[in-house]
């Protein structure tokens, strides 16, 4: 909000009460340009309403497992790209570190080299490697000034070199330990299932009621209770009818429950905590942020740590799925899917604006697209031009949304 807003709109500062309010509210952000996830709800319902009238199997409670178990790798390399866009930098190496953690956690569990590691420690290992590098390549941006783009172009390419040198001459290495199999393979039985469900109805209700409370008794403008019913019973709808369609095949997978179990974290640390605020300040201006007495340089260390160890924990799950790792371990579209994600979901390339809950949202359009071209038979080569163009029309409507933004002082 620009300093001569209070002034120029006196009515924002009394909002109208209720559900009438909040819907007015909403309708005044369309008409200033902010449309949020709007865009990508549409595109989704279009998206299933064209697969399913296409092929018969598309819209059955296996393929939802399937896409699940798919998308849940991308989505997780997806939320660290958003961290690293919310404070306007880049991070092109997120590809070939997932590699990297996949390579590392097949090596550490191997048997017969003196590893022979438990995926309990496995996993944890990996991912404080992942931050150890996110620490490295953070470094030259923050101390240094170094452009991300070209540390994390340096990263990719050495990267890759690594992951060569490191699998050698045995090509493939396979991944027997149950618990890093599990993190892509398990399904969690059907009565497990439900009571997840309840627990997550539950938790969001809480956290609602909380959050209202919270802003009622410091004062400013709260949620009504009808509008917070509402995002309850949809929140309801939405995850009961997930788990009963996944509980008609082969039960709700461990990697969706564990994708939402991240969202919600990194949902409440980049919303909730004082270091999710100075991430949005550095995005929008470190120049400013940092006279505001904000650790600029911290900041972007973290987040260039988040990057690499949620680039880690995708890359064991991509290797989990496949139960091996050979030369080709974070090659392929991971790079380019992960950060088309983050932005077709609504963060913006300029920084400060964006949610974690956009990684998700952008890697559901690009997964969808790919398993119904897949179960339709289309090629590789349509699959990629679809998405580049979903990508070119996000990041057009993120700068104009952007300069109208601008020009209405918000």
């Amino acid at each position: 909000m620009s300093a001569t807003a209070p002034h120029s709109k006196p009515d924002e500062a009394a909002p109208t009460a209720g559900l009438r309010g909040a819907l007015l509210e909403y309708i005044a952000r369309l008409r200033a340009g902010d449309v949020g996830s709007l865009p990508v709800v549409l595109g989704m319902v279009l998206i299933v309403a064209v697969f399913t009238s296409q092929t018969s199997i598309f819209f059955t409670a296996r393929n939802f497992d399937n896409l699940i178990v798919q998308m849940a790798p991308l989505v997780m390399i997806a939320m660290g790209v958003v961290f690293t866009l919310l404070i306007a930098e880049i991070d092109l190496s997120i590809g070939y570190v997932s590699g990297l953690g996949g390579v590392a956690a097949a090596w550490l569990q191997q048997a017969g080299t003196g590893h022979d590691w438990s995926g309990l420690l496995v996993i944890p290992v990996v991912l404080l490697f992942g931050a150890a590098i996110g620490l490295f390549q953070g470094s030259f941006v923050a101390f240094l000034g170094v452009p991300s783009f070209v540390v994390t172009l340096a990263g990719l390419i050495a990267f890759q070199g690594v992951i060569i040198a490191w699998i050698g001459s045995q090509a493939t290495i396979g991944i027997d330990d149950k618990w890093i199999n599990d993190t892509a393979n398990y399904f969690l039985p059907k009565t497990a299932g439900w009571v997840v469900a309840v627990i997550i109805v539950l938790g969001y209700a809480l956290s609602a009621l909380e959050g209202m409370l919270s802003r009622r008794r410091a004062g400013l403008p709260a949620t009504g209770v009808t509008t917070a019913l509402i995002r309850v019973a949809f929140i309801a709808v939405v995850t009961f009818g997930a788990v009963g369609i996944a509980n008609h095949a082969r039960g709700v997978p461990f990697a969706g429950l564990l994708v939402v179990a991240l969202l919600v974290f990194w949902t409440f640390v980049a919303r909730r905590t004082t270091f999710g605020r100075h991430v949005y300040a550095v995005g929008g201006n470190a120049e400013a942020a940092r006279r505001a007495g904000i650790n600029v340089v911290f900041i972007r260390l973290a987040v260039f740590m988040i990057s690499s160890g949620m680039a880690v924990l995708g890359g064991i799950m991509f290797a989990a799925r496949l139960n091996s790792v050979d030369l080709s371990a974070g090659g392929g579209p991971i790079l380019l899917n992960a950060i088309a994600a983050a932005v077709i979901g609504g963060t913006s390339l300029f920084g400060g604006r964006g949610r974690v809950v956009s990684a998700l949202l952008g890697a559901l359009v690009i997964m969808t697209i790919a398993n119904g071209l897949s179960l339709m038979g289309s090629t590789a080569s349509t699959q990629y031009i679809i998405t580049g163009v979903i990508l070119l029309a996000a990041v057009t409507l993120d700068t104009v949304t952007r300069r109208r933004l601008e020009s209405s002082g918000r």
